[in-house]
């Protein structure tokens, strides 16, 4: 854990009034390479022992180019989108896009669904749409709950109220909800978010076991528990339409 702390820095530029945040990750390379991923994420792979100043002018000299990248990122990451079923077409987990790959088997009566080393595998009887994006929607009702209980848990210290009940269910318009009776119920597409923004929705449901309203009481409580939940605030609102299947 050390070693990869110390092969991964944050840092910056300013390009007139804008501030370009990035990554460098060191690696045991020739080159350096300057990625740009939605929503907003610059990384550069940089060759061990680049000394600061050369990565720093290095994406100086691309600052142009990365901020047209990142407003083609928002303009895309921004639009209602149709995900269609095939090999290749690329599904949210935790904030990740991770691409589908089919494999068909006409013994099974049904998709099955497994995600690994950063693919969705999807094991098949036959390519009917409707039948994978369902197994796709399970998948993800699943992991929701799981992540979401995981996290309860891991945020219940900040509570005397523990949750009547945890459920997962179709909710078009909301993320969560928290019932009068302390029951909470997460959208079964949270688990798209990335991780900081998953843990906002919990904290922001387990506050309202406290608070049924938006008071100054309550978001004082969801800040001394989250004291950067704006910036997942934020991402919701500018990407979460792309959290569909």
């Amino acid at each position: 854990m050390n070693r990869e702390k110390m092969n991964r820095q944050t840092m910056q530029i300013q390009f007139g009034a804008k501030t370009i945040p990035f990554e460098v990750i060191y690696r045991k390379r020739k080159t350096m390479e300057i990625r740009v991923e939605p929503p907003d994420r610059v990384t550069v792979v940089a060759p061990q022992g680049t000394p600061h100043e050369v990565i720093l002018q290095k994406v100086y000299g691309r600052a142009s180019w990365i901020v047209q990248k990142l407003l083609l990122c928002r303009q895309i990451e921004s639009r209602p989108i149709r995900r269609e079923f095939v090999n290749g077409e690329s599904f949210l987990y935790l904030g990740r896009n991770h691409s589908l790959q089919l494999i068909l088997d006409a013994s099974l009566k049904k998709p099955a669904v497994k995600l690994y080393r950063g693919k969705f595998y999807v094991t098949t009887p036959d390519q009917d749409e409707q039948k994978i994006r369902q197994a796709m929607e399970q998948w993800y009702r699943a992991k929701t709950l799981e992540k979401v209980k995981e996290r309860v848990a891991y945020y219940q210290r900040y509570f005397e109220q523990k949750p009547a009940a945890i459920r997962v269910k179709e909710q078009k318009k909301r993320w969560a909800s928290c019932t009068a009776r302390d029951e909470l119920l997460f959208n079964w597409r949270c688990v798209m978010a990335p991780a900081p923004v998953l843990d906002y929705i919990v904290v922001h449901e387990m506050c309202h076991m406290c608070h049924k309203n938006h008071s100054k009481a309550f978001w004082d409580l969801v800040t001394s528990i989250l004291p950067d939940y704006q910036e997942s605030k934020e991402w919701l609102k500018k990407y979460g339409v792309r959290m569909d299947l």
